[in-house]
């Protein structure tokens, strides 16, 4: 198994799902978007860039997409933190994927690489 799939499925539920539903998610958004083990991380590459990024919060535990560009997005639920050029979306794993909430994230990032 390359580690890209180890970094899914060696997780516990519900990490393992609700992760494996976020690359789906983000797979299904746009063609276009690779996923690639790089820096040690699943990422979703656009045109040869990082368009974002799975990982798990060490504190609260849940899953997170990073959002390469995420500085230049203006959104609500997007937290920044100590972070220079992502801002994150943080995802409960006990609750529904807010895929609404992500398309619309996507789509303001999307324009960032045009």
């Amino acid at each position: 198994m390359n580690e890209l799939n180890r970094f899914y499925f060696e997780k516990e539920e519900p990490i393992k799902s609700c992760l494996l539903a976020l690359k789906a998610i983000i797979l299904e958004y746009n063609s276009n978007l690779e996923p690639r083990w790089y820096y040690r991380l699943p990422c979703f590459m656009l045109k040869k860039h990082i368009f974002c990024y799975l990982w798990i919060d060490k504190k609260t535990q849940f899953p997170y997409i990073a959002i390469g560009k995420g500085i230049k997005i203006d959104h609500p639920d997007l937290i920044q933190g100590k972070r220079t050029f992502v801002r994150l979306l943080m995802i409960d794993p006990n609750a529904d994927i807010p895929i609404d909430k992500i398309h619309a994230i996507f789509d303001k990032a999307m324009v960032l690489y045009d």
